[in-house]
């Protein structure tokens, strides 16, 4: 049972936005290194020693992005104590939607009856999370919007190459979801998101979108896997973070001593430890489950935030920091009170 979850925050607004309920689902299945082991020429060692990753978890065949969101949002809007008619916004953060239209919000909505909410889908590959909840945080504060559920889901599985072994150890499916609501303390203090988008080519998905929609060429070339130069990857996306961390917490006016968690997107131990570092930030306040899920891209901060308080490693008044880098590339923080 998760603890009573304070409301939110803009440094120098009257009105705070913050998180009412959570909720997270993963699919049953386990795919862990020894599975992985006899798909291609690798070995549990070399996995764990790289990457952190112990398991991950696989829809099966024919499982829809909407399918792993909707139990994660139904139990975030319970946990709110809120009626699907309450809910004003929806916003999904996939990069793998059900289809390219109409969004995967939309067909959430209909399955959660979320009849007065607004809706769409917001695509920051692993960023998604932390951009979606700033993105709801500015249209709740017009006042126009009473309550916001965010939800962070993808179903990658369907879109790794399982013959390429650098990629196919990483992903894993699942979903997140948070409901956001004004109120007078706590939530969140300040955020930060950017992007640098000359180094796109980094990580992708080339095939499916208009510049190669599906063709046997399209197919053939395997332009609808997920692609990633992990290498030229890693010292952007460490120094981003760190980056973005500093960014939050000097708009904070606060020092990383007065952080009691933070949690980064789990996509690699070793990008972890590096913006960790970077960062100023002592791992044993590092909150990490990629051991157990592998990289879930937009639902992974959502995923590892509910964990946490799951786990008891956040209580009342603590200050956590969730940030995220993701294909684009973008990245963000968030600073919240609890």
């Amino acid at each position: 049972m998760l603890p009573d979850i304070s409301i939110n925050t803009v440094r120098g607004s009257d009105k705070r936005i913050g998180i009412i309920g959570m909720g997270m689902h993963v699919p049953e299945k386990v795919l862990s290194n020894a599975d992985i082991e006899k798909m291609v020429d690798t070995t549990d060692e070399w996995i764990t020693t790289r990457t952190g990753i112990k398991e991950r978890r696989i829809a099966e065949p024919g499982t829809a992005t909407s399918d792993l969101a909707f139990p994660a949002a139904k139990q975030a809007l319970e946990n709110a104590n809120l009626a699907p008619e309450d809910v004003d916004l929806l916003i999904v953060a996939t990069t793998t939607p059900d289809m390219l239209f109409p969004s995967t919000a939309c067909i959430l909505q209909a399955r959660l009856g979320l009849v007065n909410a607004a809706c769409f889908d917001l695509s920051a590959a692993c960023s998604g999370s932390v951009y979606a909840i700033i993105t709801a945080k500015q249209y709740l504060l017009t006042g126009r919007y009473r309550n916001a559920l965010v939800v962070g889901a993808e179903a990658l599985s369907g879109f790794v190459d399982w013959t390429d072994r650098a990629t196919c150890i990483l992903f894993g499916d699942g979903a997140g979801a948070v409901v956001l609501a004004p109120g007078e303390t706590g939530g969140v203090v300040t955020s930060h998101m950017g992007a640098d988008g000359s180094l796109a080519s980094l990580l992708c998905m080339p095939g499916g979108g208009s510049k190669y929609p599906p063709s046997h060429h399209s197919i053939d070339r395997r332009l609808h896997f997920l692609q990633m130069e992990g290498r030229e990857l890693f010292k952007p996306a460490v120094r981003r973070m760190a980056e973005s961390v500093q960014i939050v917490l000097d708009r904070a006016g606060i020092t990383q001593e007065h952080v009691e968690c933070f949690i980064p997107h789990q996509a690699n131990r070793r990008i972890i430890e590096a913006v960790a570092k970077q960062a100023g930030v002592p791992m044993d306040k590092v909150f990490m489950n990629l051991q157990k899920y592998g990289n879930t891209s937009a639902a992974s901060n959502l995923i590892a935030l509910y964990e946490a308080v799951e786990e008891g490693r956040i209580n009342q008044g603590d200050h956590i920091v969730l940030v995220a880098f993701g294909a684009g590339l973008t990245f963000g923080s968030l600073l919240i009170e609890w």
